[in-house]
C-alpha cells in the first residue's frame, strides 16, 4: 500500500478527510476539512479531488462538500450494521411502543459504541446518541454490554486511551470500570444512572449473533427515577431473543453452506426476493424479456 513521507498510508490520508464530517458539521469547506483532519491544504485538495471523482464526496453550489451518497451505498450492504439494523427494527420498535422514551441498537467499534438505530419521542428524557453517532464504550449501557464481552485487549486499550467523564457519576478509573464489566457479565445486563446524564438512565441487554457471540446490544434510556430496571430488563430481553432468532435464521447457511446473500440483509415478499436474486445472476443486466408481466414481481 502506498505510503506518504511521514509513513501514513493513502488510504489512512483518506479517512481523515472522511473522519472530518459528524452529524454537527455535514458541510464543510476545503480549508475546514484540512484543519480537521491535520493535513496540509494542497494535500487535502487532492485528496478531496480523488474522493470526488469516485462519489464518497460531493461538492455543493456554494464549495462546501458533504460526504457522498456511494458511502451509504457501501454501507447498506454490510450485514453487521445495516442488515442488522434491518433485522432488529422490528424488536425495536416493539420495545419503543412499551417505553415511549428512547430505544437504541448498538454495535462495537474501536473504543466506542456506534449506534445504528434509535427510536425517540419528542418529550423524551435527554439522550446523548445520534444514529450513526459514537459515544465511549465505557460511559453507556449499551457500550458497557458489549465491552464486558469483548476481549481483554478491547478492555486495556480502552483504559489506556481515557475514561471521558460526562457526570460525577460516569466511571473514572480502571478499576472501577472492571468492577462494573464483572457485574454486567454476572446480571447479564448494564444499568447506568446519570452517567451521561443526571436526568438520564441506561438499560441495555447483549444480542447473541449467529455464532453465539454478543453481536450488539439493545437498550432504552429512560428517566433517572429509581424505578426498578428489571420490567425494562425483561423486555429488552424478549427483544434480543426475538433479534437473535430472527439473525440465525437470517444467516443460516444454506446447502452450499453460505449464507443467503440479500436474504440476510432485507425484508421483504417472498417473491420479491426471489425476483432480485434472479436479476443478479440475470447477463441481461435485470431487464426482463419482452412480454413479462413487470408489475407481478413488484
Amino acid at each position: 500500500m502506498a505510503r506518504g513521507s511521514a509513513g501514513e498510508s493513502v488510504l489512512h490520508r483518506h479517512l481523515r478527510v472522511l473522519e472530518s464530517f459528524d452529524a454537527w458539521h455535514p458541510f464543510l469547506t476545503l480549508s475546514e476539512i484540512a484543519d480537521a483532519a491535520g493535513i496540509p491544504r494542497s494535500s487535502a485538495h487532492r485528496l478531496i479531488a480523488e474522493l470526488e471523482h469516485e462519489g464518497l464526496l460531493e461538492r455543493l453550489p456554494d464549495r462546501t462538500y458533504r460526504l457522498g451518497v456511494r458511502l451509504w451505498e457501501f454501507a447498506s450492504r454490510t450485514p453487521g450494521a445495516v442488515g442488522l439494523r434491518e433485522i432488529a427494527r422490528p424488536w425495536l420498535g416493539a420495545v419503543h411502543e412499551r417505553v415511549r422514551q428512547h430505544t437504541q441498537l448498538g454495535v462495537l467499534s474501536g473504543r466506542d459504541v456506534l449506534f445504528i438505530d434509535r427510536m425517540s419521542t419528542r418529550d423524551a428524557v435527554v439522550n446523548a446518541t445520534l444514529i450513526g453517532g459514537r459515544i465511549p464504550l465505557h460511559a453507556s449501557s449499551t457500550g458497557l454490554v458489549l465491552l464486558a464481552h469483548a476481549d481483554a485487549s478491547v478492555v486495556a486499550d480502552v483504559i489506556a486511551g481515557g475514561l471521558r467523564a460526562y457526570t460525577e457519576r460516569t466511571i473514572r478509573t480502571g478499576a472501577d470500570l472492571q468492577a462494573q464489566l464483572r457485574t454486567v457479565r454476572e446480571n447479564g445486563y448494564a444499568m447506568t444512572e446519570g452517567h451521561i446524564h443526571p436526568e438520564s438512565r441506561g438499560i441495555a441487554v447483549p444480542v447473541i449473533g449467529p455464532g453465539g457471540t454478543v453481536y450488539a446490544a439493545i437498550g432504552v434510556v429512560v428517566p433517572n427515577d429509581k424505578v426498578s430496571p428489571h420490567p425494562y430488563v425483561e423486555l429488552l430481553r424478549r427483544a434480543a431473543a426475538g433479534i437473535a432468532h430472527d439473525l440465525a435464521i437470517a444467516y443460516r447457511p444454506d446447502v452450499d453452506e453460505r449464507t443467503h446473500g440479500i436474504r440476510s440483509l432485507v425484508s421483504g415478499s417472498r417473491r420479491s426476493l426471489e425476483y432480485l436474486e434472479s436479476l443478479d445472476a440475470d447477463p441481461h443486466d435485470g431487464i426482463p424479456p419482452a412480454g413479462a408481466d413487470r408489475a407481478a414481481v413488484l
